[in-house]
């Protein structure tokens, strides 16, 4: 919990700086744009989480076998398509989490995408989301939880993943779905 302060803080530090604060400014006005364009999209996908993979590297044994990794769950959002053909994303998902209880996630999404056909049907892109999850440990209070995501398009099929950075026997979990875009 404390990273999740230290990042607000830094964030806050960089926007009083005056060279920071007009790309910063800049930045909130594009987010602000894409997120009203996002929601204003008649787009409409369903998320199916239904992997949760402990880094190897960062758990010992005993965690390990603990720990679920099947992350089933379901969930529901909106996508837009930029002009440069960057997803964007407004999403909630519910889904079990390593300790086998409801964990929800929700929030806005961007990935840039690179197009590998000249249909445009499949797509490989990274990015980031800015969500909130809830998760028994922290009595279902809203978490800021900003992570890297990677995903890669077949059509209206995307397998979607991010990364949740962390400590030794804690955190350190790639969070795998689909999306399936249904119009």
């Amino acid at each position: 919990m404390k990273k999740y302060f230290l990042l607000i803080i830094l964030i806050s530090f960089f926007a009083v700086s005056s060279p920071a604060q007009a790309d910063f400014n800049t930045y909130l006005d594009t987010l602000q744009e894409n997120v009203k364009n996002t929601w204003n999209s008649d787009h409409y996908d369903v998320y199916l989480p239904f992997y949760a993979w402990h880094n190897r590297l960062t758990y010992d044994q005993h965690h390990i076998d603990k720990y679920n990794e099947e992350a089933w769950g379901f969930g529901i959002g909106k996508s837009y398509y930029d002009y440069k053909g960057n997803w964007h994303g407004l999403y909630a998902m519910g889904f079990k989490d390593s300790n086998f209880y409801l964990e929800t996630i929700y929030g806005y999404a961007f990935l840039k995408n690179w197009y590998v056909n000249c249909n445009r049907d499949f797509s490989v892109g990274v990015g980031y989301t800015l969500s909130l999850t809830q998760r028994h440990e922290y009595s279902y209070i809203p978490v800021p939880l900003p992570l890297p995501i990677a995903g890669i398009s077949y059509k209206n099929l995307a397998l979607q993943a991010a990364y949740v950075p962390g400590i030794k026997n804690d955190g350190n979990v790639l969070f795998v779905w689909l999306k399936v875009a249904i119009n």
